[in-house]
């Protein structure tokens, strides 16, 4: 039941985004205003909060790297399929490869990691990899293809922490966790309450792009699939090998998988909106993988067994 209780927030906020734009209560562009307010503001204060009170010093560099692999391979091989399968543009693939590499590892990854690991010490260390190495290479990527001539233009990409909020905000958390910098009480207040907004926010505008004409768009039953084998079977599974191959003890076996197999981080939808591109596979990929992982994550803690 404790498992159940972790999805349960995210389907019920959904369905009241839903519910709320289908009834009229938020406008037709209530999705897009909700997803650059939590992609402008509330992301940035919850990354920069997390960061900053991150000890960068506890990273393992096996597990990391077992659950490094399984991302690279799981975005590597979507985002080439994207393309040649399915015949998705450029700027596409880097939301496809998202959809099927990038795990939950906020609002959902928390709870599960405390009722299946009963630590969410390794998850922080996932977090890390996805803010400081996954979320500026989809970014630069997508940024690159909203150039109007496609360019690659180094002062651009070189200004994009600037630029770009989600990126500035991981890297001021990684500065003050460096430094051991306190964060003013007056500061904290207001960006906890920016934090806090994140992910109910990000949830409510996934809900309502649901009634939304992007949603609408036609997604192939075998691309979604695709998806969603590449996120819960491949990535996992990919975990699982290179945790055996690294000599991963039990317990670090256990949470590598575990993590791997967290379905699609709605932050995938936050910046397909953003980018205006994949917005409706993106959040059809969070909705179903979200669904399908309560049963994958309760088989996976089973096959590995109890930590």
């Amino acid at each position: 039941m404790g498992l159940v209780n972790a999805f349960v927030p995210i389907w019920v906020l959904t369905a009241v985004g839903y519910a709320a734009r289908r009834r009229g209560l938020l406008g037709d562009t209530a999705a897009a205003v909700l997803g650059r307010f939590v992609f402008h503001l509330a992301m940035p204060a919850a990354l920069f909060l997390t960061l900053s009170a991150m000890p960068l010093k506890s990273f393992d560099v096996r597990a990391v790297g077992a659950f490094g692999v399984s991302t690279a391979v799981a975005i590597g091989v979507s985002w080439l399929g994207a393309g040649r399968l399915f015949g998705r543009k450029a700027g596409e693939r880097p939301i496809w490869g998202m959809a099927a590499g990038y795990v939950n590892s906020a609002n959902l990854g928390i709870p599960i990691a405390q009722q299946v690991l009963h630590s969410v010490s390794f998850l922080a260390e996932v977090v890390l990899l996805q803010v400081l190495v996954v979320t500026p290479v989809i970014l630069i990527v997508l940024d690159r293809h909203g150039d109007a001539e496609g360019r690659v233009r180094v002062r651009r990409i070189a200004s994009l922490p600037v630029r770009n909020p989600v990126i500035l905000g991981s890297v001021l958390g990684v500065i003050w966790s460096a430094g051991h910098l306190p964060v003013p009480h007056e500061v904290s207040g207001s960006l906890n309450l920016l934090a806090t907004a994140a992910v109910p926010v990000a949830l409510i505008a996934l809900g309502a792009s649901l009634h939304s004409g992007a949603s609408r768009q036609q997604v192939a039953r075998a691309e979604l699939g695709a998806i969603t084998l590449m996120k819960l079977v491949l990535q996992p599974a990919t975990a699982l090998a290179a945790g055996l191959l690294l000599h991963l003890t039990h317990p670090q076996l256990l949470a590598v998988v575990v993590c791997a197999g967290l379905p699609t981080a709605q932050n995938t939808f936050i910046f397909a909106q953003e980018y205006g591109v994949g917005e409706a596979l993106a959040n059809r990929a969070v909705l179903v993988t979200t669904t399908f992982s309560l049963a994958t994550l309760a088989a996976t803690a089973a096959l590995i067994g109890p930590n």
